[in-house]
């Protein structure tokens, strides 16, 4: 192991709530300032891991019991194996063996107000596969300090912010199944320190629109937003559920997948094109929310995650917002792989204990060191 201060080599996996399949990258880091990015990939599920998580997402709670332990492993086996697959075949596309793998797992249900989260996957498990230290159970920690557990990558965005050269507070916005923003104040000591970061879940990302594509076309998702554009917003998005309540609550909070899922009973009436289109204008109308949260302007809008690709979600997003909305790319960053590569930059962290959240991320009272280490055995 190189000495503690200099950066080294570490790969990060995630697979989202949008479930589409398994991110890995390679970070050159010492926890702190990112010194190079390295390789990635994209490893899509296939129809009977999708399959497998699918039912897993939808039967959670039976998972959950007691007597159902046999089938929880069947599952969990299947998604540390699908992960570590991931992770080896990078290794074997890199240069450099990784120091450390961050594994975030597979989300099946996240519930803070009952200080209760879920992602599946066997660390340990994969560290004995891969011979390699593995961190994991990134979130449980802070979810027994008192934090709400999520968001994550914030820690991660402060040392992207530093990389990009930024001066003025900015935003990052994750828009996967769950939308999720980070401001940042790059001015700042560190990523822990009072006022560097404010970051919190905004409301539905993709997922719900997703869905809807997929229970009125069979189609994944809105390709381009194109099925949006041809459609009106339902005036009732002020109201759609509890969505509206969630944008005015103040942070720290998060979401869960499936949080506002009976929004699409709501609109189970409407046009395809019609839904579509009101189910873009609430993700973009809870994003806008979260400006009176903020503690001061953003100077730009930095988009990662798959809503990126979505034209009419990121138009409309750059009328509404208050300054410039822009994908990663523009300034040189990897919007499909920036989560991945978060959990490389934690586990690192991680191995040299420094904390991965704080007051201003998750709610927790003090900056928490989390995860868990497991090392090859």
């Amino acid at each position: 192991m190189p000495g503690e201060s200099e950066p080294i080599w570490a790969l990060g996996l995630m697979s989202g709530t949008s479930m589409d399949g398994i991110d890995a990258a390679m970070v050159r880091t010492d926890g702190e300032a990112i010194a190079a990015f390295g390789p990635s990939l994209s490893l899509p599920h296939g129809a009977a891991d999708r399959a497998v998580l699918q039912t897993a997402l939808q039967d959670w709670e039976r998972l959950r019991r007691t007597e159902s332990a046999a089938a929880r492993a069947e599952v969990e086996a299947a998604v540390t194996a699908s992960h570590g697959a991931a992770a080896y075949r990078l290794m074997l596309a890199a240069e450099a063996l990784p120091e450390v793998i961050g594994f975030h797992g597979q989300t099946l249900a996240h519930m803070p107000e009952e200080g209760w989260t879920w992602q599946l996957g066997d660390g340990a498990a994969m560290a004995r596969g891969l011979n390699r230290p593995v961190v994991w159970d990134f979130r449980t920690a802070d979810m027994a300090a008192g934090g709400e557990g999520a968001p994550l990558a914030p820690f991660y965005h402060f040392a992207l912010a530093r990389r990009i050269g930024a001066t003025e507070p900015l935003a990052f916005l994750n828009i996967g199944g769950v939308a999720n923003i980070t401001w940042v104040d790059p001015g700042k000591e560190g990523p822990e320190v009072d006022g560097a970061l404010l970051a919190f879940d905004t409301g539905p990302g993709n997922a719900l629109l997703d869905d809807w594509m997929m229970r009125q076309t069979g189609a994944p998702m809105d390709e381009s937003g194109g099925v949006a554009a041809a459609g009106t917003p339902h005036r009732l998005l002020a109201d759609l559920n509890s969505a509206g309540a969630y944008a005015a609550r103040r942070p720290p909070k998060s979401l869960d997948r499936n949080a506002f899922a009976l929004v699409l009973d709501r609109i189970a009436a409407l046009s395809t094109e019609d839904g579509a289109a009101t189910l873009t204008a609430l993700t973009v109308e809870t994003v806008a929310a979260a400006l009176p949260h903020l503690p001061a302007p953003p100077s730009r809008w930095l988009v990662c995650g798959g809503g990126r690709r979505n034209a009419t979600m990121m138009r409309w997003l750059d009328e509404r917002l208050e300054a410039p909305v822009a994908a990663v790319e523009d300034v040189g960053l990897d919007g499909d792989m920036l989560e991945a590569q978060a959990f490389a930059h934690l586990a690192v962290r991680v191995l040299r204990g420094l904390p991965i959240s704080a007051p201003g991320t998750t709610g927790c009272p003090a900056p928490t060191v989390g995860g868990r280490l497991s090392r090859p055995s």
